[in-house]
């Protein structure tokens, strides 16, 4: 492959490239998500429950994981760019060892806490036993989880986005062929009930892990992990921090805020809780592959970035924004249409269907504008300014939406949280533009703060 690919193709062709792989294999991500809980769902409503309120931890696992790993695909993709081969070697050997370090830690700490952060949302002992088994199981894969991230995102910043594409889809698609194998115990394998739902997730994280590693040995890349690097340089540790803790808040801000307005629910209904975690797990139909998009951008405005090519960087943005935008189409289209089909996919009781179909109508509303936030903080994160991105996603998880969600739904209930998310994207999307164009002015595009 022509290393200077990145700068040198035209800009549609180049994006497409990069993105559609993604985009491919976000689908079978979202696809995993739903025939997940799709599953977990039969066993019974307090499992669902269960998996609802276990999501915001596993969301944080995953918020450390990406969001480091787009620290390590940042740097990497913008010392290429500049032709700085051995920083870019630096960044993905000590960016690995970083996130070992995360997975341990966050192994201990998830599945030690699980029974007391449970409680905090529900009194139902059935619901809090069926979440610490999840957990539990579910947890003991973190390991694996942050470092499979941090080869993913070195195989992006170098551009190799089918063996990305390939890794995942391999990884989902076993997941969703062992679900029903392990929950329920087909052929010669047990019931493991909830267990099998958390143990399909594993093995198929385990199996994505694998074919980078294999991919790796037997077909070396441009970058390298070094043994000399391996000890931590503190500038080169800085760096990759100073990218990556944004990026990961932006990642965990979601869970932090699932949890606030789980609380906020929980005074009306568990019914409304509910509702918002089957809402979770049907907008990564819609978010997933958005993502996708923004993940192919990723490298290739850090890399233009880096090798100086500034009108590329603009061109990029533009065709990536309208791009998401027709997907928020679609998701908003979908919702409106057929809110209660997708409902019933989780739940057969009436109410909560009923109740369902009125928050996907109202939440999908804000979806079209949404693209612009989530664009201009993928942008700023592919050009190693974390601080500005952060910037975007605490209004757009926290400084607007609990609030909001809170005062409004103290005069219209459970209604006025769903209302919160369209008001917060609508007021997030003017946000979100003047931050990407100051951020840019600033800085004038020049990546000398990098080297």
């Amino acid at each position: 492959m022509n290393e200077t690919f990145m700068k040198e193709k035209p800009v549609l062709p180049l994006i497409l490239s990069m993105t559609l792989p993604m985009v491919l294999s976000m689908l079978v991500n979202s696809l995993y998500n739903i025939v997940d809980s799709f599953f977990v769902a039969q066993i019974s409503e307090e499992a669902m429950t269960a998996l609802s309120l276990v999501y915001p931890v596993q969301n944080f696992i995953n918020a450390v994981g990406i969001g480091f790993g787009v620290g390590i695909n940042a740097v990497i993709a913008i010392h290429l760019g500049a032709g700085d081969h051995e920083k870019a070697d630096q960044a993905a050997t000590q960016g690995l060892v970083l996130a070992v370090i995360h997975g341990v830690v966050m192994t201990v700490c998830c599945i030690t806490i699980m029974p007391v952060f449970l409680r905090m949302f529900t009194s139902s002992e059935a619901v809090i036993e069926l979440g610490v088994r999840y957990s539990v199981v579910a947890f003991a894969f973190t390991l694996i989880v942050t470092v499979s991230m941090a080869f993913e995102k070195l195989f992006q910043a170098v551009g190799n986005m089918k063996t990305t594409m390939i890794s995942l889809m391999c990884g989902c698609i076993t997941n969703i062929v062992l679900d029903p194998v392990l929950i329920f115990g087909y052929g010669p394998f047990p019931e493991m009930g909830i267990e099998g739902a958390a143990l399909a997730t594993g093995i198929g994280q385990a199996l994505t892990l694998t074919i980078y590693l294999v991919v790796y040995l037997a077909r070396p890349i441009r970058v390298h992990i070094r043994r000399q690097y391996i000890l931590p340089s503190k500038k080169m540790v800085i760096k990759l921090y100073s990218i990556g803790i944004p990026a990961t808040l932006n990642l965990a801000l979601p869970s932090l805020l699932i949890s606030a307005l789980n609380a906020i629910l929980a005074a009306y209904s568990e019914v409304y809780i509910l509702v918002l975690g089957i809402y979770y797990k049907l907008q990564t139909f819609v978010y997933l592959p958005a993502n996708g998009i923004v993940q192919g951008m990723r490298p290739l405005i850090g890399y233009n970035y880096g090798a100086g090519e500034h009108q590329r960087v603009s061109q990029i943005f533009k065709i990536v924004l309208c791009m998401s935008g027709i997907i928020m189409v679609l998701g908003t289209v979908i919702c409106l249409l057929i809110p209660g089909q997708l409902m019933g996919l989780f739940t057969h009781t009436e109410a909560t269907i009923q109740a369902g179909e009125t928050a996907l109508r109202i939440i999908g509303a804000g979806f079209i504008v949404s693209a612009v936030s989530v664009t201009s903080s993928g942008a700023l994160e592919g050009l190693g300014k974390g601080a500005p991105s952060l910037l975007i996603s605490l209004c757009r998880y926290v400084v607007v939406i609990i609030p909001a969600a809170f005062l409004l739904s103290r005069f219209f209930g459970a209604v006025g949280v769903w209302n919160a998310f369209w008001i917060t994207e609508a007021i997030t999307a003017i946000i979100s533009i003047c931050v990407y164009y100051k951020a840019i002015a600033q800085s004038q595009l020049s990546p000398s703060t990098v080297k």
